[in-house]
């Protein structure tokens, strides 16, 4: 399957790119928060502020999403594990 790698530190994805993705995972931002990394820490989340608060500090700080998100014909998953990616290549 063909793809196109996307650096999320140099090309991060904005609000209204992580609000499409969320929608194609079919989960709230707090499912794909990464609580153990450092911007964690460093901003005193606790993992519980409110979906707009969460996605924009989403955007602003990229490590705190979960990745690789793999993105196809309108669908997406998380890939990890890793074989997660695998079903983008199937019905579609």
């Amino acid at each position: 399957m063909e793809y196109r790698y996307r650096e999320y530190r140099k090309e991060p994805l904005g609000e209204d790119e992580i609000r499409d993705v969320l929608g194609k995972l079919g989960v709230p931002a707090h499912q794909v928060l990464r609580r153990r990394d450092r911007a964690f820490k460093d901003l005193g989340m606790a993992g519980t502020e409110d979906e707009d608060t969460i996605i924009r500090l989403m955007a602003e700080h990229p490590t705190l999403l979960q990745r690789p998100i793999g993105v196809r014909n309108g669908r997406a998953v998380l890939g990890r594990p890793v074989e997660n990616l695998l079903a983008l290549g199937e019905g579609g």
